[in-house]
């Protein structure tokens, strides 16, 4: 539960050994560099970087398109082999390496873009011959020669006219006695025609023709219908099998793991070119300003020393106006849940880290809104698998299955509680009240309410005390031992008292005493708050920051009322849940073999999407209740997260040896 200190590095270096030095901070994975503040005896020297960017762009596309081949090939052919992983591990020494597979990479990109080229060129070809085919098909039943030689008195045309105006062309071409046509063959919707016309009537013919929309034969070598249908068809064949050939990137599987080390090697490259900008030179060195963990600075020291006795670096604690990136130093348990605080926004490098203390109630609410022991076995399996196979590479996949994983164990203890499995009873006892029926409702202050809606309202009072304990944390680390008491302390022991005044008052716990104790408790904090609200304030100020603290209960009594989703959520799960087995067990205890089936399949895909929607509506509703009623308390945010020089890869995992 800490944020790593962040220290910063200063180094000067020779500009020659530059490429070895952040090759040596690339490896220890603890560096991130940063704008150099200016100085009067050195700039920056910005890099070109456009052209590199589209080498590995070209590397990139290639490497894509015989992924997509081969994975499209395998599972065509139902082969039983797997897709080359590029997430595979291999040494920095390798990584470092990879330089030396420029020439290999090129070759097979080069070979690539070429089989791509005349697969291009070949698609493009074989369209025109189907749109030629389309063309020549009326043809094809013509055995005589399609072009015909005119004579000194006639001329003649060969083509076609829609199927449609058959009968009207005939009867206009009768009304022309120097002219005549003959119907040679038919189409779907066409008819292929030969006019011939006296040379006097050419002009006449030809406007008719047009009028009637007449396509000239486009085919004119001496050949016959036959003929060039026959040889289309047979350039397709061609064309398609040329086509099948080419199309083929399978057998560059075995150099998709050389491209993939290949290209996360260039995207290093380029990011080092790229901090061009953030690094100044003189004529013969260069500057670099880094941050670094306190705890990574022996490291970083010890690779720098190797690299060369003549660089000079020292270690300094950041200025109080330079905001360091977040490191988060959390076990394997709660950094899962760092993905659910960063998609609201990562904490500061200057504030508590409230992912172990966000990690137990958010865990606590997704247990609650489940509350089944069988639902709770289904998100351990499921969340500890997509834990497993993404555990590999930090992504939040990876990390919203532990989250899954980890609230299903808390689903399975209040589903002994709730003593319910997928809807059934199978323990002996149940410790929680009834979600429906006679047991549900308690009393409070003479009104029946749902006895879980108030449990869910007293966990809501439990998780705002510990953000107020946590608010007060933060102020005393920081020195503001008065702040920590006032407006962290004050309003975690009015917490308590609103708690007991709620337990107090209902009348099944029979200890109405506690809403004396509650009550008191409760007023003397406020009156507390409300006199030392405006301590920093002057004059009216002080009254005004008062009368804010008193005004601020009813927002503290929304805030509760907002923890009643998740007797909500709970209910409609386990409405939905027993009505799927009350259903499926009146169909599987029919005795009928087809409404036991039917049964059986209604339970397994009802349970199934009743524990998909209701997880969706969890992972929302809780995540908002620590984003509002939690972090509202103390969280600041707006934190930038640690990011170390080339520790960004996309194919491989390269490890520190």
């Amino acid at each position: 539960m800490a944020v790593a200190e962040m220290g910063k590095l200063n180094l000067v270096a020779m500009s020659y050994e530059k490429d070895k030095v952040l090759n040596a901070l690339q490896r220890t994975g603890a560096t991130e560099i940063k704008l150099h503040s200016q100085t009067e005896y050195a700039s920056s020297r910005p890099l070109d970087c456009e052209s590199l960017k589209e080498y590995l762009s070209g590397l990139e596309d290639a490497l894509a398109k015989i992924t997509e081949s081969v994975e499209k090939y395998i599972s065509q052919n139902k082969l039983k082999e797997d897709l080359p992983k590029g997430e595979c591990e291999i040494s920095y020494s390798e990584f470092i390496g990879a330089k030396d597979l420029k020439a290999e990479a090129d070759k097979t990109v080069e070979e690539v873009n070429r089989l791509l080229d005349a697969r291009k060129k070949t698609n493009a070809e074989l369209t025109k011959v189907r749109r030629q085919l389309a063309d020549a098909g009326i043809y094809a039943a013509v055995s005589q020669p399609l072009k015909v030689e005119n004579t000194t008195h006639a001329r003649y045309k060969i083509g076609t006219i829609p199927a449609a105006s058959k009968d009207n062309f005939i009867q206009a071409m009768g009304e022309m006695p120097l002219a005549a046509c003959s119907f040679i063959a038919s189409g779907d919707d066409s008819e292929l025609i030969m006019v011939a016309a006296h040379k006097s009537e050419v002009e006449r013919c030809d406007a008719l023709l047009q009028s009637f929309g007449f396509a000239k034969c486009p085919f004119d070598d001496g050949r016959t219908g036959e003929e060039i249908y026959g040889s289309l068809k047979k350039r397709e064949e061609e064309l398609e099998l040329e086509l099948k050939e080419n199309s083929d990137l399978y057998s560059f599987k075995d150099s998709m793991r050389t491209l993939r080390i290949y290209c996360d090697y260039v995207a290093f490259e380029l990011e080092k070119r790229e901090l061009s900008e953030k690094l100044l030179e003189t004529q013969t060195t260069f500057l670099l300003e880094a941050y670094v963990p306190v705890e990574a600075e022996e490291s970083v020291k010890k690779v720098l020393t190797e690299v060369s006795p003549a660089i000079y670096f020292e270690f300094s604690k950041p200025s109080a106006d330079e905001v360091p990136p977040t490191l988060l130093k959390n076990n394997k348990v709660v950094k899962n849940f760092e993905a659910v605080t960063n998609m609201y926004s990562a904490p500061n490098s200057r504030e508590l880290d409230p992912n172990t203390v966000m990690a137990f109630f958010y865990s606590l609410f997704l247990g609650f809104i489940m509350a089944d022991i069988g639902y709770g076995l289904m998100m351990i399996l499921g969340g500890g698998f997509l834990w497993h196979k993404n555990s590999r590479r930090d992504n939040m996949m990876g990390r919203l299955g532990g989250v899954f994983a980890i609230g299903g164990i808390f689903t399975v203890i209040w589903g002994v509680l709730f003593n319910s499995f997928f809807g059934f009873s199978l323990l002996p006892f149940k410790v929680m009240p009834d979600l429906q029926g006679e047991n549900m409702s308690w009393s409070l202050s003479g009104i029946n309410v749902p006895a879980l809606l108030i449990i869910s309202m007293l966990i809501g009072v439990v998780q705002i005390f510990a953000g107020y304990i946590c608010l007060a944390v933060q102020c005393w680390r920081r020195g503001k031992i008065l702040d920590g008491i006032f407006d962290g302390i004050v309003w975690a022991v009015f917490s308590v008292g609103v708690g007991l005044a709620i337990a107090g008052f209902v009348q099944q716990f029979n200890v109405s005493v506690l809403a004396t104790v509650g009550g008191i408790i409760a007023g003397a904090s406020l009156l507390v708050a409300i006199l030392t609200a405006g301590r920093h304030e002057k004059l009216l100020g002080k009254f005004t920051k008062g009368f804010g603290s008193a005004y601020g209960v009813i927002n503290y009594a929304s805030d509760i009322l907002s923890y009643a989703r998740l007797y909500g959520l709970m209910l409609a799960g386990a409405v939905i849940a027993d009505i799927i087995t009350s259903n499926s067990v009146s169909l599987i205890s029919s005795g009928n073999v087809a409404f036991i089936i039917l049964g059986v399949a209604i339970m397994v895909i009802g349970h199934v999407f009743n524990l998909a929607i209701g997880l969706l509506g969890a992972y929302i509703h809780d995540a908002r209740l620590q984003y509002v009623e939690f972090y509202g308390r103390f969280y600041e945010g707006e934190g930038r997260l640690f990011t170390p020089l080339g520790s960004s890869h996309k194919h491989v995992y390269v490890s520190k040896n």
